[in-house]
């Protein structure tokens, strides 16, 4: 069976890893050429964009937000940041007004620094941070800057000291770093109760499957698969429509152009990543605009001669 090169969007479920869904993806689809989009924490269900076949070379061009709905309790700290974690402190919870507290989440919107958990997938000295902390070594991490493009509250649950939040945020955000940060701001304890991603690089529920949905339909698994083109939607495209420039394109040549076109064209945004296609609508690989020298500069040829 030829496998189709695209994205599988999976709906992971809780206890897998997302190295575990890549090893079932080879396996269901018998090729090697399998890698996930991020890394999504075995607790964490929700979604898990996987590229298969050339796909794994364009991750990179996906779109790199992710949007996430989780529930934060307060009044506990645990060595992870989440509920599953050792407790490590307990205090109690302020009596707080929705409007309250939605003011104290101001401080996690926009663009924000943030420590990670120590339990982490974070590289200190070239090793995960999470393997120093399993060994009970003191370490720690420098804060990072992330974005948080959206932050809403969505249910406030005062005698529980349950609040549940959406999050809409850039690549690399903690949510366990928002529930421990906004403990301590509200002079208490915060963790991670439950998460769930409904969002990730461009993909989102209405284009995801299970695992077992593959399985179930073994002799048809490239239906499940997303074309790698319509993953790129994002991005501007350029036509080549000769075989002279396709012919330059695949032996790594630059593509000469109109300069004026792109200027001019304001829907084309010609600073980012272009998507090169043919006149079928193939696509052909990712190259960016040279102005000094009106070339497209090939980035990644597919095909290549």
């Amino acid at each position: 069976m030829e496998t189709k090169d695209g994205f599988l969007v999976i709906n992971k479920d809780k206890g897998c890893t997302s190295h575990d869904c890549v090893k079932q993806i080879r396996k269901l689809l018998n090729t090697k050429k399998v890698g996930h989009t991020g890394t999504l924490d075995p607790e964490v269900i929700g979604i898990l964009p996987i590229a298969i076949g050339s796909a794994t070379r364009f991750i990179q061009y996906l779109p790199q937000g992710k949007t996430y709905i989780g529930q934060i309790k307060l009044g506990i700290r645990t060595n992870t940041d989440d509920i599953h974690g050792e407790i490590i402190k307990q205090k109690s919870w302020p009596k707080i007004s929705d409007e309250k507290l939605d003011q104290y989440l101001n401080r996690f919107r926009g663009i924000i620094k943030q420590i990670p958990p120590k339990v982490s997938s974070v590289h200190i000295n070239g090793e995960r941070a999470y393997k120093k902390s399993f060994r009970n070594e003191v370490f720690e991490l420098a804060p990072r800057e992330v974005k948080i493009d959206e932050l809403t509250l969505m249910k406030w649950d005062q005698i529980n000291g349950i609040l549940e939040i959406k999050v809409k945020c850039s690549a690399g955000t903690y949510i366990r770093a928002i529930a421990r940060d906004l403990g301590e701001i509200l002079n208490s304890e915060g963790c991670l109760l439950q998460l769930k991603r409904i969002s990730a690089c461009g993909f989102d529920e209405q284009n995801s499957i299970k695992i077992s949905d593959i399985e179930k339909d073994k002799k048809n698994p490239k239906n499940f698969i997303i074309p790698t083109i319509s993953a790129l939607n994002h991005i501007s495209s350029f036509v080549l429509s000769t075989e002279e420039q396709i012919n330059f394109w695949q032996t790594g040549r630059a593509i000469r152009v109109d300069i004026n076109y792109f200027q001019e064209n304001k829907s084309f945004d010609y600073k980012k990543p272009i998507k090169v296609i043919d006149k079928k609508q193939i696509l052909l690989g990712i190259g960016f605009l040279n102005e000094e020298q009106s070339n497209i500069n090939p980035k990644l040829v597919l095909n290549a001669k």
